[in-house]
């Protein structure tokens, strides 16, 4: 659903698990850093608010969102949280290199959450105008940020969960 029709930042908070004995690492672009600071604020917010302690919150910045999945592999080998974060911000331009630049990070941490079996969330903004990002910053559409949190913390969720050992969806 665009984020046009709904407000990032509302959701349904009974139905998140506790994030008290879960770690988490953030990566966060420079690059549009008036945008990707507010995403990162709405994000660690969000973890601290559901119970994820301060000291279990690993965060690195990188230049770009092009360096986000490398970034967020060095984070992985250094503190193996239960998941991470990507953050960052690609306005389109006056040329397709957003087109490249998103494609290859959503590649990126696709493969990496495939090869390491946990969450690498995309919290990339991919918009047209600097007002559009603005909008998902903490503005009039919510914070892209705090609905990257929220992912994180259903995903580490379910990576860490036992089950019942009942199968379910037919798997």
């Amino acid at each position: 659903m665009a984020s046009a029709l709904q407000n990032l930042s509302q959701y349904d908070e009974a139905q998140i698990p506790s994030a008290e004995n879960m770690s988490f690492g953030i990566v966060v672009a420079d690059w549009n850093a008036t945008i990707t600071h507010a995403l990162y604020e709405g994000c660690y917010d969000t973890l601290i608010k559901h119970g994820a302690k301060p000291e279990h919150i690993h965060t690195m910045q990188v230049p770009g969102s092009f360096e986000l999945p490398v970034g967020a592999r060095i984070l992985n080998a250094r503190h193996n949280p239960d998941a991470l974060i990507c953050l960052g911000c690609v306005i389109k331009g006056e040329t397709n290199h957003n087109e490249y630049i998103n494609q290859a990070v959503a590649q990126g941490l696709t493969s990496l959450s495939l090869a390491a079996g946990k969450a690498f969330v995309f919290g990339v903004l991919t918009p047209n105008d600097e007002q559009q990002a603005l909008d998902r910053a903490g503005g009039i559409h919510g914070n892209k940020g705090v609905e990257a949190a929220v992912t994180a913390i259903r995903m580490a969720a379910i990576k860490t969960d036992k089950g019942s050992g009942k199968k379910k969806i037919g798997f």
